[in-house]
């Protein structure tokens, strides 16, 4: 997985008073957990914004007075009128240990059922949640829709690797081919005109009989 890396300062002071001093600075007040104590540090909120303001998945190298730190985000706040970062919480990473994190959906390929049939492809989650070893850790998770004929649907269980565990249960539904509205229309009017043509043909006057 692509790694970004923050530079960070360590926080003598962690009161409200400091906190509202580093954010009036452009700063944003961050703590790393795991491995012991929870670790302090703050750093430039412009550095956050190839990690926070992107829809790829990334880890993080904290750089903290030349000591680097590998961890991912664990939780953000934002501030509720301006949006402004607040406080982001990062979790440590060990070699040995697996961690959970979120990890986009790529489609790939073609679906007969889009091509052939005029279905629709709906992706149901963008996003699955995947406990790994961090060297595991996928950039994405690939799902392939050459088979998804209309109706079908692609399932987390047909995702799953050696490398990862996807941590939802295996009938969650990734994406599928559904009919398309414009042809549910389509099929609807389709069955009122024969609807109408058949009722018309009921209602035509019998003949008269012939006269002797």
């Amino acid at each position: 997985m692509k790694s970004i890396t923050i530079n960070g300062s360590k926080r003598e002071s962690v009161g409200k008073v400091a906190t509202k001093a580093l954010r009036n600075a452009g700063r944003v007040p961050c703590v790393l957990y795991g491995g012991g104590e929870p670790l302090h540090f703050s750093a430039q909120e412009l550095d956050f914004s190839k990690l926070v303001y992107t829809p790829n998945a990334h880890t993080v190298v904290i750089n903290l007075e030349g000591e680097n730190i590998a961890a991912i985000l664990q939780d953000i706040q934002f501030h509720p009128l301006t949006d402004k970062i607040i406080h982001i919480d990062f979790y440590r990473l060990f070699d040995d240990k697996e961690v959970s994190m979120n990890i986009p959906v790529k489609v790939e390929g073609a679906a007969p059922g889009v091509l052939n049939s005029g279905g629709v492809l709906v992706l149901n989650k963008r996003k699955l949640r995947v406990k790994a070893l961090p060297k595991n850790l996928p950039d994405v998770i690939v799902a392939n829709i050459s088979n998804l004929k209309l109706g079908n649907k692609l399932y987390t269980a047909e995702l799953q690797t050696e490398d990862f565990i996807i941590v939802h249960p295996d009938n969650t539904v990734v994406c599928q081919v559904r009919t398309s509205r414009a042809s549910i229309i389509e099929e609807e009017e389709e069955e009122e005109e024969t609807e109408e043509a058949t009722e018309a043909g009921g209602d035509a006057p019998a003949e008269a009989p012939a006269e002797s």
